[in-house]
């Protein structure tokens, strides 16, 4: 049984998360406020920062960057592209 829950990305109701897809505080509120779709939106924009910024997820300064960066995405200004960023089809 799906929930629905007040996206703060598309700021309407819209089917919630089955489970937190973070550990601690940040990972519930993700749980609590995060659409499945604005999460597929954010794992679209991470590969992205991993590709371009050539990132390991393994290494602890990457996921450090990665999670101020999902904050900022979900809760802040917004995670923008790098300059250089060109978008496919471009």
């Amino acid at each position: 049984m799906s929930r629905t829950i007040k996206c703060v990305m598309l700021g309407e109701g819209a089917e919630g998360l089955d489970y937190a897809p973070y550990p601690g505080e940040l990972g519930q509120r993700i749980y609590d406020n995060v659409s499945k779709e604005a999460w597929q939106r954010w794992l679209g924009h991470q590969t992205m920062l991993i590709n371009e910024y050539r990132l390991s997820p393994i290494e602890p300064d990457a996921r450090k960057f990665l999670e101020s960066e999902m904050e900022k995405f979900f809760f802040g200004e917004g995670s923008a592209a790098p300059k250089e960023f060109v978008p496919p089809g471009s």
